[in-house]
């Protein structure tokens, strides 16, 4: 019998399309791979086995099956993005507990592609953080058990790395991507702003919020991709194959925080990787300006500010409540600022020189998997602060940016780097990102069995 777990989302749809798989083999498969082992990481705040079950043999008597470019692969879907008939409480206690009446766009994209819903996953309060714990669950990384998956998409990043699900959908705002990516040894990229709908609670973080896949696959995540930007996978194949300009930065974009060794390294190795493949690679540090940590935080709380409106604040998190206060102290400064536009103007000629900007995804090891919603503000901004100050800036200019897994820490858990572009350059780092995958390959799924 032909196992399904552990492969890619294009092998399964293949193997669906070509009728050598049914969808509910595939999604019965991986049901009970959830059931046997999310206990210890964590990754999905709802599983709905029966309904995955049916909505499989939807898709397996669809007229259009051989055509479905995610012909019965099993998603994730981040528990701040409406599935039709499920709730979406947004890791608080203080959500309502009201079933959606439709699905968002990105997920009714999915479905329509063929793909099927087997759950919600866990993320912090409102989305907040870095890491992934709250009243509704607690998100590990399948790959180290004893530190968080990420945030704020860490159930969906631990769902793809340990194998319950091929591909998941989340989401970015300050890195809620790429954090629980890198993290768990998975591809991703945040689209630039506009490519994929947003919708992410009230106002998508000032539009900095963008919808995204995670993935194990370069190969995966562009096919997803092209699917919630509802555009044929050739728009985001690779570019024709030529030598780029490579600039690559080891330095943190917040003052006063160190890159350390393993992430530098990750960097560093990866420089020389494309290099071999022909680009042209030289050190070179965005022009970052001192004002980016006052802007990144006033961004950040004051998104905040905007999701908790409306919300009892007797039931949010002591840390969710004090960001969310902060911020509304920034609100007025957040919408009539052009800090954004400064800060795009001031990236241009950087990006005009440079095609691609290799950094480290992260600055350290992700925080050990402990009650962080129990803990004060603070400490929890500078966990956050300290180990992930590199995925800020490229949510304040709305670019494109994608983490790839990249070496390994003392542990065993994956490192990864960061490749950002200027607008509309999404098939480039994707291709970029390909020749990383095929010249220094990584293990897919995390070993928990």
């Amino acid at each position: 019998m032909t196992s399904w777990v552990g492969r890619s989302a294009t092998e399964i749809a293949a193997a669906v399309r070509e009728k050598r798989a049914t969808p509910r083999e595939v999604v019965a498969e991986h049901l009970d791979r959830i059931e046997r082992l999310d206990e210890r990481v964590g990754a999905f705040r709802v599983v709905r086995a029966r309904a995955a079950l049916a909505e499989a043999d939807e898709v397996a008597s669809r007229a259009d099956l051989a055509e479905l470019p995610l012909a019965g692969v099993p998603v994730a879907v981040k528990d701040n993005l409406p599935v039709r008939g499920e709730s979406t409480l947004v890791g608080s206690a203080a959500t309502p507990d009201t079933p959606a009446a439709e699905d968002h766009v990105t997920v009714a994209r999915l479905r329509a592609a063929g793909a099927v819903v087997v759950g919600l996953t866990n993320v912090p309060e409102l989305c907040v953080f870095g890491t992934t714990e709250g009243v509704h669950g607690t998100a590990r990384n399948p790959w180290d058990l004893t530190r968080t998956a990420g945030g704020s998409s860490g159930g969906s990043g631990a769902a793809v790395a340990a194998g319950f699900t091929p591909i998941a959908l989340g989401n970015d705002g300050m890195g809620s991507l790429r954090i629980p990516a890198a993290n768990c040894g998975l591809v991703t990229i945040k689209p630039g702003h506009g490519v994929v709908p947003a919708g992410i609670g009230d106002g998508d973080w000032f539009g900095m919020s963008e919808n995204g896949p995670l993935a194990t696959t370069v190969e995966d995540a562009r096919l997803m991709l092209a699917v919630l930007a509802d555009t044929g996978p050739e728009t985001v194949r690779p570019p024709e194959p030529a030598a780029r300009s490579i600039a690559v930065s080891l330095r943190s974009p917040l003052a006063g925080i160190t890159i350390t060794r393993p992430y530098t390294a990750a960097a560093r190795d990866a420089a020389g990787v494309l290099i071999k493949a022909g680009h042209q690679v030289r050190r070179a540090d965005p022009p970052y300006p001192l004002s980016l940590s006052t802007t990144s935080l006033a961004h950040w709380t004051a998104g905040t500010a905007v999701d908790a409106q409306g919300l009892d604040p007797r039931l949010l998190d002591r840390r969710t409540r004090v960001h969310a206060a902060i911020g509304r102290r920034f609100l007025n400064t957040v919408r009539t600022s052009d800090s954004r536009d400064r800060l795009r103007r001031r990236m241009e000629p950087f990006f005009a020189e440079y095609d691609v900007l290799l950094t480290p995804a992260l600055a350290r090891r992700s925080p050990r998997s402990v009650a962080w919603h129990e803990r004060g503000w603070l400490a929890n901004i500078l966990a956050n602060t300290n180990y992930s100050p590199l995925t800020p800036p490229w949510n304040l200019t709305g670019w494109p940016a994608m983490s790839v897994p990249f070496g390994t820490l003392p542990s065993g858990a994956p490192t990864a780097v960061q490749l950002v572009g200027r607008p509309g350059s999404e098939a480039l780092l994707l291709a970029v990102a390909g020749q990383l995958e095929t010249l220094h390959p990584w293990r897919r799924t995390a070993p928990l069995d």
